[in-house]
């Protein structure tokens, strides 16, 4: 695996073969875009007897220049006004793959043709350190490690470096979380490698473990995992996470993270092959672990971000939790369930309440909670991730200005808004519960099915009375990115660290 090893070459010097580098790794949406004369004229000359070049990646014989080597990528410029930077980063993605393959393990990656340089390099950095992750698992049977010791940045400052170098090493955290097997990253493992990656960082960690303290101060969550509790391995847990910046804190951030360790649908059990793939259903926990992460490298000044992790397995088992039963939350909401394969929801609202007992004594407080929580999100907007805000969140225009630094940073989102009949789809009729968690139909074919479980959350965390209207409102965005959490194969893709990138923007903009 890359280790996140990015370096700023500003001369032109870089470019030449002695200068420390052994590939030189062009990405342009044209040849006459690059203004290297001698990368220029080689290309011209490869081209009049290849066509490829320009129109491919491609890898060039190219003495003088680093290690011999040019790689050719071109940005593709098809989508016009539509594009975004992922095409960079796509770029990117294909040349250090020909880089890596070719041997090569200093590479310097240099841009052209592009009017938002930085945040082009970065997505081109970042681009790269996907297409080089390695599975944790493969990693500790002893892969061949990842041969790119080191990237340099051509034209780039050392700003952009170190943005790069943090956000990669919290991504690289947050794939590790997310794409391991369910026995490697059960709930007690997950937390524990959560321990290990913040010892010495200054982010304040705390594991909740024990069965007493879990299932006072977390019901719904230990509901959902309560016929794990009798394998040790198994068994819940919360990690709790605080950073806090130095300086007045001006800013304070709560994020909520669901980490289902597995799922398999509980009483409601997975059929048909719906399990497989399962075990990646902590990819919200696994994204603000590595949020958190970026953040401890970075330290930005004046924020305060507080986060805490709900590591659960929906087990079958004769004490599983089953539709009907009536949970009271951590905010004392009474909550019928409607189907045990919604367990995502139960879990994140456990969490939200807590966070909101905090948020109301914080500066400036916004919450967040991060899910891969339904396939309507995957059938609404394919890859993207949805942001539904409360109507706190909304007047501020919160939701639209993560889809504007979404789109900027290369991990765009759908914001979605919430509406009366959210509210309606969680009324429970009998009167024995105050709220429903869910109907008892795949979320794919319901209406409004990943809406309204941001109206769940809101009531059963006690959200609800920091509405707009309220004397202490409290801004409020959830973020279910089931769609974006992996790559390519729905089940078994690479996972992609989706939002770290997005929610460092914004934190520290």
């Amino acid at each position: 695996m890359f280790q996140a090893k990015f370096v700023v070459e500003k001369n032109e010097d870089g470019i030449f073969e002695g200068e420390g580098f052994d590939a030189l790794l062009v990405l342009t949406p044209s040849l006459d875009a690059v203004t290297l004369d001698e990368v220029r004229l080689l290309a011209a000359h490869a081209g009049s007897i290849d066509k490829r070049v320009g129109r491919q990646p491609t890898l060039l014989l190219a003495p003088g220049l680093a290690g011999g080597r040019l790689i050719l990528a071109p940005i593709n410029t098809a989508y016009g006004d539509y594009d975004d930077v992922r095409s960079v980063a796509q770029a990117a993605r294909a040349a250090i793959a020909i880089a890596r393959d070719a041997g090569a393990t200093r590479p310097l990656l240099a841009l052209f043709g592009r009017d938002d340089t930085n945040d082009a390099m970065l997505a081109a950095a970042l681009g790269c350190g996907q297409e080089l992750w390695q599975a944790l698992e493969a990693r500790e049977q002893g892969a061949a490690p990842c041969s790119i010791e080191t990237i340099g940045l051509f034209g780039a400052d050392e700003a952009l470096a170190t943005l790069a170098r943090a956000l990669e090493s919290g991504r690289n955290l947050a794939r590790d979380l997310c794409g391991t097997e369910p026995e490697r990253m059960s709930a007690p493992a997950f937390a524990d490698y959560c321990v290990a990656a913040f010892e010495g960082s200054g982010i304040q960690t705390r594991v909740i473990e024990g069965r007493d303290e879990l299932e006072r101060d977390y019901p719904l969550l230990c509901a959902v995992g309560r016929a794990s509790f009798k394998v040790a391995r198994h068994q819940p847990r919360v990690v709790k996470l605080d950073y806090v910046g130095e300086g007045e804190i001006e800013r304070t951030f709560l994020f909520a993270g669901k980490g289902v360790v597995y799922d398999t649908g509980g009483a409601d059990i997975k059929v048909g092959g719906a399990m497989a793939g399962m075990s990646r259903d902590k990819g919200g926990a696994a994204a603000v672990a590595g949020l958190m992460k970026t953040l401890s490298i970075l330290k930005p000044r004046g924020i305060r971000v507080i986060a805490e992790l709900g590591l659960v397995r929906n087990s079958l088992g004769a004490d599983a939790f089953v539709t009907d039963e009536i949970i009271a939350s951590h905010a004392g909401v009474r909550v019928r369930i409607g189907n045990t394969d919604a367990e995502g929801r139960l879990v994140l609202a456990d969490l939200l309440s807590h966070l909101r007992q905090k948020a109301v004594n914080a500066v400036n407080p916004a919450l967040f909670s991060v899910a891969t929580l339904t396939g309507h999100v995957v059938r609404a907007y394919g890859g993207y991730p949805a942001a539904v805000t409360n109507a706190a969140a909304a007047s501020l225009g919160l939701g639209a200005t993560l889809a504007e630094l979404g789109d900027r940073v290369g991990e765009p989102i759908e914001v979605s808004r919430l509406r009366r009949e959210d509210f309606d789809k969680i009324r429970e009729s009998s009167g024995a519960a105050a709220i429903l968690s869910s109907n008892n139909a795949p979320s794919s074919v319901t209406a409004r099915g990943h809406q309204f479980p941001a109206a769940f959350l809101i009531k059963a965390s006690g959200l609800d009375a920091h509405e707009r209207s309220s004397q202490q409102p409290l801004p409020y965005v959830h973020l279910d990115i089931a769609g974006s959490a992996t790559e390519g194969d729905p089940l078994y893709g690479k996972p992609t660290a989706s939002p770290v990138t997005l929610l460092c923007h914004y934190l520290t903009k």
